[in-house]
């Protein structure tokens, strides 16, 4: 575990950025976070596969991908387990949103303290309600992991029960897309669907390793549109991102679901992905 924060912002260890940073100015920029286990960054390669993808398509500087890889081994050589963050900026401009004829992008590498969750979360479920804030509809950047987030925060201020772990939010045709800090499935009848995320959300890593899992198990996945009314007559529900993993839904707003046997298998397969991963690492 750490204690504070470790922050490298272009390489200097220093927690001052430049205010006319267009990611602080108008969130030009994506990022990523990472769970680290014994110095290593869990699945860092998909991360970094994603990070690249979000540079090309905000049209950001590919960024330096050793040095990038160099600067995390470099915060992450002490902790036993900890979150990592990316955040890569279109760097500083002047006012206004055209860019500067130069680009130089800015790169933020910070390790931080690890989230204290129950186990029961991940053994017995969550139980999670429908926000009121939507998600827009942008097809240009839906899946990427970018710096605006408003959304999301605007849904997790309408709560601060600590019974309700995690908010669903709904795009402004009333489709489920995701949590709001989470990716979200369902299974019926033994087919597990998700959102197709053809027009908003984040397409998370851990939502792409899921599908992957999923097929290497022969597991039928369907990503499509769908409403309240088919989420709550699902026969089990789990979310997932990269720092809690796998989750169980036991309740929504009233209607409870039982931990299934598909969620508990997830978690095995998972588990079971992380350790070769981390055994290879090593």
């Amino acid at each position: 575990m750490i204690d504070s924060a470790m922050i490298l912002i272009n390489g200097v260890e220093t927690d001052q950025i430049a205010v006319n940073d267009r990611g602080f100015q108008y969130g030009d920029g994506l990022f990523e976070t990472i769970e680290v286990v014994e110095a290593q960054p869990v699945f860092l390669e998909q991360h970094l596969v994603r990070l690249r993808s979000g540079c090309l398509r905000l049209n950001i500087p590919r960024p330096n991908i050793q040095q990038i890889t160099d600067e995390i081994y470099y915060v992450c050589k002490n902790s036993k387990q900890a979150v990592l963050k990316i955040i890569i900026t279109r760097g500083a401009g002047g006012r206004g949103y055209r860019q500067p004829e130069t680009v130089h992008p800015t790169r933020v590498i910070s390790l931080h303290p690890f989230p204290e969750y129950p186990n029961a979360h991940s053994e017995q479920g969550i139980v999670a309600r429908f926000c009121n804030a939507r998600l827009g509809l942008n097809p240009a950047l839906a899946g990427i992991k970018h710096l605006n987030r408003l959304e999301q925060i605007m849904a997790r201020s309408e709560w601060d029960d600590p019974a309700i772990q995690e908010g669903i939010m709904l795009d402004i045709n009333d489709h489920v897309i995701e949590g709001t800090m989470t990716n979200l499935f369902y299974v019926k009848d033994d087919i597990i669907y998700t959102a197709s995320l053809q027009s908003t959300g984040v397409a998370g890593v851990m939502r792409g390793i899921i599908k992957q899992l999923l097929s290497e198990n022969g597991c039928k996945l369907i990503e499509h549109e769908y409403g309240k009314e088919d989420l709550l007559s699902a026969d089990e529900v789990f979310v997932c991102n990269c720092i809690i993993g796998i989750w169980p839904v036991k309740q929504i707003e009233g209607v409870s679901f039982a931990v299934g046997k598909l969620s508990n298998q997830l978690q095995g397969w998972l588990a079971q992905l992380k350790e070769k991963a981390h055994s290879y690492a090593l």
